[in-house]
């Protein structure tokens, strides 16, 4: 495996069965929806992966553009989504090529730790430029260096229990430690942050930077950031 995008482009364990992805992209929709500033705002959702979902976030914002790196996803997205015109479906190249100021509001979630740090501070960057004045990125489901393998999967299990789907939650656990995941995660690694240095990586593209109190979706051991463009003075 060469990279985390050809991983995710093929077939994966990571959801345990189509209740728990469903479960998993509606509440990650619901979260991101209380986080666009106002109906007229442009959205992009950068590394969106399945984002099964994106109607319900459409739905607060004027244009979604949904961007993920993995051809086979955007595929399914193009297809998934195709008789909605509020929502665009482009690749990571495409999104380079836009004009300052596209975009209100561009979420990253879940991203950063599939991302180099020297890569992912570039990655910021571009993405500040392509933010209206006052516009807002959200950086999510972050890391942190303290996180065990173990409390992921007590969120996972907590989340199986309240969604209806505990004993298939279980079972995938279990999947996946036998999978090739393990493998591939010893092999490209994650990417941890702790708070002061994803703040400081915000605030250096010209952000001002804060905590967010909750990270988008169910697992509140990871965290979540936003970078607000200032407008510039009259």
């Amino acid at each position: 495996m060469k990279s985390w995008i050809e991983y995710w482009d093929g077939d994966h364990p990571i959801y345990v069965n189509a209740r728990h992805m469903a479960l998993h992209y509606r509440g990650i929709a619901r979260d991101l929806a209380g986080l666009v500033p106002d109906g007229d705002a442009r959205v992009l959702d950068y590394g969106c992966g399945e984002a099964q979902a994106a109607d319900q976030l459409a739905l607060a914002c004027r244009k979604l553009t949904l961007c993920d790196a993995a051809p086979t996803i955007r595929a399914k997205l193009s297809a998934r989504f195709v008789e909605n015109r509020k929502i665009a479906v482009a690749s990571p190249e495409e999104i380079a090529t836009l004009l300052e100021g596209s975009f209100d509001l561009i979420v990253l979630h879940s991203i950063a730790q599939y991302i180099p740090k020297p890569d992912f501070a570039r990655l910021i960057v571009d993405l500040a430029d392509k933010l209206s004045p006052g516009g807002r990125i959200v950086v999510g489901d972050i890391l942190p260096p303290d996180l065990s393998a173990l409390t992921d999967a007590m969120a996972l299990v907590r989340f199986g229990f309240e969604g209806g789907f505990l004993i298939a939650a279980i079972m995938g656990l279990v999947r996946t430690a036998l999978s090739d995941y393990r493998k591939i995660r010893s092999e490209l690694g994650l990417t941890q942050y702790d708070a002061a240095e994803m703040l400081d990586l915000i605030e250096k593209a010209g952000l001002t930077a804060r905590r967010l109190e909750h990270n988008p979706g169910h697992n509140q051991a990871r965290m979540a950031f936003l970078g607000l463009k200032t407008a510039p003075m009259a």
